[in-house]
């Protein structure tokens, strides 16, 4: 007796191709994300975007009322959410809404937030809106009024949590980061699993087809052809394999772990339905064959039965 392998495993990926076309799709991926999001300002604290964005508005403010040389006041940070800057100029209120809108998309600066105009000495409230108002069609609250020249602080304060410009996708990322990982530790211990060689009795090295006669039946194996009385059927590698495994243990009791693993395991993964599935079609295709039976063993799996001829 002697082994060899007649059925030789699909084509398949090596590890490094593998390894390969997930690490470029990673980086299509991170690119994607680096277009739709842009991050030039992301590394600087939220606290100086949102003084950058409030100087904005203050110096676009100026610009309307037509002063282009006032020095843009600092802006305060009152607490961790909540931020003034003071106007000592008269100004249009009605620009005030989307013009700090805008200053915020500048600055990349996400989050609900309340704006309010204060008079400096009472710091008492003189007109306000919520970033809600803008999405209406109608004017913002306490629009249609323009402030006289005096002394005001434009406050706004943030919902909770504090305004952030964190990648929405950061878990995203980590997931896929995760997947990929457990993707390729499985492609690695499946190139580690060693190939199952069967042990099969010696055949004539004059045979290219390398025949296995069994009933009134033969099993071409490598051009996978099955002769059942002389009528000749494709097979598939599957087919093919599950028939060569059942007919060099002709009259054995054969577990369903046992067929799944010598037939399937070099797929990665195997179905226990499959043996059934497969069983079945070789049945049909044996029916002709009185000497050759396939019997279901209840509990434990299948036995080929082959009587002399």
């Amino acid at each position: 007796m002697k082994t060899f392998k007649n059925l030789t495993r699909p084509v398949g990926w090596g590890l490094s191709t593998v390894v390969m076309i997930g690490a470029l799709g990673l980086v299509v991926v991170l690119f994607v994300q680096w277009i739709a999001y842009p991050v030039q300002t992301d590394k600087l604290p939220q606290s100086e975007r949102v003084n950058l964005a409030l100087r904005r508005t203050a110096h676009h403010l100026f610009l309307a009322a037509g002063d282009s040389t006032s020095q843009i006041p600092a802006v305060q940070q009152i607490d961790p959410l909540t931020y003034r800057i003071r106007l000592d100029h008269a100004f249009n209120y009605d620009r005030l809404p989307r013009l700090l809108q805008k200053s915020f998309q500048v600055q990349h600066i996400v989050g609900d937030y309340n704006v309010a105009v204060l008079d400096c000495a009472k710091e008492q409230l003189q007109l306000g809106y919520n970033m809600i108002d803008l999405a209406s069609k109608e004017p913002v609250t306490c629009g249609g009024r323009s402030m006289t020249a005096g002394c005001y602080m434009l406050q706004v304060r943030f919902g909770e949590p504090a305004p952030t410009s964190k990648r929405a996708m950061y878990w995203q990322f980590l997931a896929l980061g995760g997947l990929f990982v457990g993707f390729l530790f499985m492609v690695w211990k499946r190139q580690k699993q060693p190939e199952i060689e069967l042990a099969l009795p010696a055949e004539p090295v004059s045979d290219p087809s390398t025949q296995l006669d069994f009933g009134q039946s033969s099993l071409a194996i490598r051009n996978q052809i099955l002769t059942v009385d002389g009528q000749t059927h494709n097979l598939t590698y599957r087919e093919t394999k599950l028939l060569r495994v059942l007919v060099t243990h002709a009259n054995q009791v054969l577990e369903r772990d046992q067929i799944l693993k010598l037939v399937w395991e070099d797929e990665g993964i195997t179905v226990g339905r499959s043996v059934d599935v497969f069983v079945s079609r070789l049945r049909k295709l044996l029916h002709e064959d009185s000497l050759v039976k396939i019997v279901a063993v209840h509990g434990v799996g299948y036995r080929m039965e082959v009587q002399s001829a």
